[in-house]
């Protein structure tokens, strides 16, 4: 079969540019393409789900670095035609859907382990991933996300307690899996480069939550101690409709703390005594 053009020549061949309002950057750099892939290896056994493929830079190192199949979910119309090139290329081992992954049932669309790699647009990232850290049931239907996101976003996932990124995010990953910042993307490996690094991030979820925590109830928690996160913990959970001393004392923790100060397993303690187990 011959060699697939180049993706500049895809890009031009289909009439591409990035539109800002998809939160797009096309990842031209088949080198880096290719180490995202091998970070999220081995993709041989797995479906690999990737969202946002735009002309397909991700998705051929995924299938390079032998992804037995790959589904890729995409909202831009212009871009599924670039796309089925890539498929006819690698014949029944892309699935094309047209689509926007927010509105997606993504499990739905994979039979047996899978795996999420995307360069995921910036302007849903955040939301994309609060979504996959709130499946149900649990363990979820995917076995690890290596994702890209804007560099500050990485931070806040992956940041311990009494730093200044840790907050809500960094509460909800922890709660639910292993996370770490893999490697840094220059702005240059984009069309058109962003105004900001980017960071590879891998979450690999845990067999169970924390403490068996509601995920629904950890995320009132936090959106409460961090919503007046200079506040006292005994004055920011007053929203919870519940005593917050009476929480904070089911428990085990100080009033006098600050959302900052509290672990991820002290959040996991809260959200448990609101649902009134505290065990």
């Amino acid at each position: 079969m011959p060699e697939l053009p180049p993706l500049r020549e895809i890009i031009a061949a289909h009439g591409l540019s990035a539109r800002k309002s998809l939160g797009q950057n096309f990842l031209l750099d088949l080198n880096l393409t290719g180490r995202i892939a091998r970070s999220a290896a081995p993709l041989s056994d797995c479906t690999v789900v990737e969202v946002g493929p735009g002309p397909g830079g991700l998705t051929r190192a995924l299938l390079d670095e032998g992804a037995a199949q790959v589904v890729a979910i995409e909202r831009d119309d212009r871009c599924i035609a670039a796309l089925e090139e890539l498929s006819s290329h690698y014949p029944g081992r892309l699935q094309i859907v047209a689509g926007d992954a927010l509105k997606t049932n993504l499990s739905t669309l994979v039979d047996g382990p899978a795996k999420i790699v995307a360069n995921l647009p910036y302007n849903i990232s955040t939301a994309l991933l609060t979504r996959w850290l709130a499946t149900k049931p649990w363990p979820p239907w995917y076995i690890s996300l290596t994702l890209m996101f804007q560099k500050e976003v990485a931070e806040r996932i992956t940041a311990p307690p009494e730093s200044k990124t840790y907050g809500r995010l960094s509460v909800l990953a922890a709660a639910t899996a292993e996370a770490a910042c893999l490697f840094d993307v220059n702005p240059s490996a984009f069309t058109p480069p962003p105004k900001v690094t980017s960071t590879i991030v891998q979450l690999v979820p845990r067999s169970q939550i924390l403490l068996n925590c509601s995920v629904a109830t950890l995320e009132k928690v936090t959106a409460a101690a961090f919503g007046q996160r200079r506040k006292m913990v005994r004055q920011s959970l007053k929203s919870l409709g519940t005593a917050p001393e009476v929480l904070l004392e089911c428990a085990g923790l100080s009033p006098t703390m600050r959302a900052e100060e509290i672990t991820p397993e002290g959040f996991c303690r809260l959200a448990n005594c609101l649902d009134g187990d505290p065990s």
